[in-house]
């Protein structure tokens, strides 16, 4: 229940702030400020808590506070500060004295041409320094990758914010003391508070801007869900990839699931939205993975994939866009691309689902898994995404093909798939599960418990036949009937219309028949009778 409460509170904070601001910015551009605004709350308080424990550590002083401390003799131990986490920030330039700065009528500061000016005047300049301060403290180092830009989507002139100078820092002061307001204890509490900020922000304002949240963001009941399937049975992995990671709830899943340090080598993913982009590297910050612990890269994954040669991965978690367009044999390239070519066929150009399979599947290590959201259409429809599955089921390579129920997803009604690939099955079958209806209904929604994800995953781990929930198909089956994959091919729906009991149906119509003919006789009598 304390997951749900800390839930409550931190929707209760970030609707507060919203309220606040209603009229003034759109709720798409809203959501960079807050979870950009978080973000330098979080490395400000992050970079604190580290130097302050070393120094009381080292020193005994337990009143040391980073905050405190003069620019200058911070900029001392700048080099080792950025060797060890990446990044430096003055500590004038922390969260915490930002705020306060921005409150005081006297607070100044030197701008990029020596002029000194008054922060509260001046807050929005003053934040945009100290937002290139973080980056460039970066560059020429081994995390200047992970910096770059991270603070591109957050523009604090932007005329949406205010007309004038003075609204635009209005504005932003109340943005800061809003996100000051909110707990935000990353480590300790039970919910994953930078993704449930997202999916919040993404609740409230997706539909009314007309945009869909679903590609950006994994409800966190799927990525478990989706995460426990590619681990079950693994203790620690190489690494973990998504490629099409979003905001990286997924990566960010697996290293909860499995601890951080049992992924030795690291998360890796790729993301072609900018914005998202730089909202997966923050979220990475935001849970404590160091710079050194994962590579996310902003390009096309299937025209344009980084990473090529990094050794396979064991664990793939993908929620790709559902059906998108792509180049496909417009290139003439990609058949011959070794991701693509051993199919012998591209995914069709209006529908890419297929080539993020094939993309993963070719990255997939021999002992790996890979579990992929997928859109149902591609498990029946004929041309290239038949031969497609023929390929994937010819050479063994399908474990499971899981049918979620609808409504999970923001932004979209579809009752979506689950497709877990491997490289090294033990059978030569496919197991089907039919897992529409384990779910609760939240609202407009549907959810999956704790209790339907351990069902989900011990039906998945047992691999065994279960009446209108589960059955394990011979691949030579699955060949017969044109490669179809639909679960509700196999998996019988169980009828749920009365049984009707037909004799004793019949026995009961011909009493009712032989009581009206009693009656029809007794009728006629009275009519005889009155007639006479």
């Amino acid at each position: 229940m304390a997951s749900n409460h800390q839930r409550e509170e931190l929707h209760k904070a970030i609707w507060s702030i919203a309220d606040d601001l209603r009229g003034s910015v759109d709720g798409w551009d809203f959501k960079q400020y807050v979870l950009g605004i978080m973000f330098y709350r979080y490395i400000s308080e992050n970079i604190a808590n580290y130097i302050n424990q070393g120094e009381r550590e080292a020193t005994g002083d337990t009143t040391f506070d980073y905050a405190n401390l003069e620019d200058s003799e911070a900029e001392l131990e700048r080099d080792n500060l950025v060797t060890e986490k990446g990044f430096f920030i003055r500590p004038s330039e922390l969260f915490c004295n930002v705020i306060k700065s921005a409150k005081s009528d006297s607070a100044t500061f030197t701008d990029s041409e020596g002029k000194t000016k008054n922060i509260k005047d001046n807050l929005n300049e003053y934040l945009e320094m100290i937002f290139n301060n973080i980056e460039n403290s970066a560059k020429g180092t081994q995390s200047e990758d992970d910096f770059s830009g991270l603070f591109d989507d957050i523009d604090v002139n932007s005329n949406k914010l205010g007309a004038t100078v003075a609204k635009r820092n209005e504005k932003l002061l109340k943005i800061l003391d809003g996100i000051a307001g909110i707990n935000l204890d990353y480590k300790d509490n039970d919910i994953d508070a930078f993704g449930d900020a997202y999916e919040f922000l993404m609740s409230m304002y997706a539909s009314n801007a007309g945009k869909s949240g679903g590609e950006f963001y994994t409800p966190q009941e799927v990525s478990e869900l989706l995460t426990k399937l590619a681990i079950l049975d693994k203790k620690e992995v190489n690494k973990v990839y998504d490629p099409a990671c979003g905001s990286g709830s997924l990566l960010l899943k697996s290293a909860k699931i499995l601890g951080k340090d049992n992924v030795r080598n690291g998360f890796y993913g790729q993301e072609i939205n900018l914005t998202t982009y730089n909202l997966c590297r923050i979220n990475m910050f935001l849970h404590d993975i160091g710079y050194d612990k994962f590579n996310i890269a902003c390009e096309d994954t299937l025209t344009m994939p980084k990473h090529w040669d990094d050794e396979p991965f064991e664990v793939i978690v993908s929620n790709p866009p559902y059906s998108i367009k792509w180049a496909g044999d417009d290139n003439a390239i990609l058949i011959n691309d070794p991701r693509y070519s051993p199919a012998g066929v591209l995914a069709p150009k209006s529908k890419a689902d297929f080539a993020f399979i094939m993309h993963s599947l070719s990255w997939l290590a021999p002992n790996g898994t890979a579990s992929i959201v997928c859109f149902p259409g591609i498990l029946y429809r004929g041309g290239a995404e038949q031969k497609i599955r023929r390929y994937l089921i010819d050479n063994n390579f399908i474990d499971s093909i899981i049918q979620l129920p609808d409504n999970l997803f923001f932004g979209t009604s579809i009752a979506t798939c689950i497709m877990v690939l491997k490289k090294g099955k033990k059978d030569n079958s496919t197991l089907f599960i039919n897992a529409s209806k384990e779910c609760v209904k939240v609202t407009n929604n549907n959810r999956l418990t704790d209790k339907n994800i351990d069902n989900i995953v011990k039906i998945f781990k047992d691999r065994k036949d279960i009446n209108h929930i589960a059955k394990l198909i011979t691949n030579k089956e699955i060949a017969q009937n044109n490669y179809n994959l639909s679960v509700s091919t196999y998996v019988e729906q169980e009828d749920t219309r009365e049984k009707i009991d037909i004799v004793k149906l019949n026995n009961e119509i011909a009493q009712i028949v032989a009581r009206e003919n009693e009656l029809r006789k007794e009728i006629d009598k009275i009519i005889l009778e009155i007639e006479a």
